[in-house]
């Protein structure tokens, strides 16, 4: 019978993975922040199905807010937490401390440059992807999984993820799984759980500029992502809940602008923010070269 074990000292980990080594199976490993929801537990079940051990961490990570972020009010409901990844079949839940991760004098950060961090999010939240690279090298060093399993919806998280792996030989394969959404289109975030009902009402807005979006691109594919960009900035103003961050057409690997979409010999990222109420929302869609997209999968 499996038996899943929660451990939050550097200590305990290096012993759970001496016995993974012993084992010499793959390993799976979800890197959150907690709070878990569909989308979460959906990267959860793919690693188990793909992988030997299954391991978890859970760590709301400081260095990746900005100073008028929201690190003091981030949700947390950790109990609730692991009764999930019980269920979805998790072996091991690292839980570490600030302290574990950062411990005193520490003074060494992975810096992401060019293009791909300074625009969209990096230019909405100086710094967040030093952050972000950061923990998920140190976690990767701490784990050392075979695969790790990301979202699509943190589509530039994603990116300066992958570059960060090629870039220092990182002994990782990275595994990108769909969105997954509420049955009317709101991709799933824990950041959702700010909204009132009004608001989350709102929220949808920013699927529907998407889908706005493509039937630019494919009515029109010769107007260029001037007019895809236009569709969803157009969607985003008819609702006084939202206020526009961005609405971009870029090449989801190196985030670089895209002006021309006629032959579509590459993919293209659509990729929208904006804030309704008390909460800043990220979306995206990823036009193929076949001329196809996938929104990610509903939980009706």
């Amino acid at each position: 019978m499996r038996i899943m074990r929660v451990v939050s000292s550097l200590e305990e980990l290096t012993a759970e993975r001496g016995s993974w080594k012993a084992d010499g199976g793959s390993v799976g490993f979800v890197p959150t922040m907690g709070y878990l929801h569909a989308g979460h537990l959906s990267l959860v079940r793919r690693a188990r199905a793909e992988n030997d051990t299954v391991v978890v961490s859970i760590f709301v990570n400081p260095t990746q807010f900005g100073p008028q972020e929201d690190l003091s009010r981030y949700p947390r409901n950790l109990p609730g937490d692991l009764a999930l990844l019980e269920a979805a079949g998790a072996d091991v839940v690292f839980t570490p401390t600030v302290e574990t991760v950062y411990p005193a004098g520490f003074a060494t950060y992975v810096e992401p440059t060019g293009l791909l961090t300074e625009r969209l999010e990096a230019a909405s939240r100086p710094g967040h992807f030093r952050g972000v690279a950061t923990v998920v090298l140190k976690l990767f060093n701490m784990v050392r999984p075979t695969r790790a399993y990301f979202g699509q919806k943190d589509a530039q998280q994603v990116a300066v993820i992958r570059r960060m792996v090629a870039d220092l030989n990182t002994p990782v394969t990275l595994r990108i799984m769909p969105t997954i959404r509420e049955a009317d289109g709101l991709a799933m975030s824990s950041r959702n759980s700010y909204l009132g009902a009004e608001d989350r009402a709102a929220a949808t807005v920013l699927y529907r500029a998407l889908q706005a979006g493509i039937s630019a691109f494919t009515e029109q594919p010769a107007g260029g992502s001037a007019a895809v960009r236009a569709a969803m900035a157009g969607v985003i103003a008819t609702e006084p809940r939202a206020t526009l961050d961005y609405a971009d057409v870029c090449h989801p690997d190196t985030f670089a602008p895209l002006e021309t979409l006629d032959d579509l010999h590459a993919p293209a990222l659509l990729a929208i923010a904006a804030r309704v109420g008390p909460a800043r929302l990220i979306d995206n869609v990823v036009l193929r070269e076949d001329g196809g997209w996938n929104l990610g999968e509903r939980v009706e």
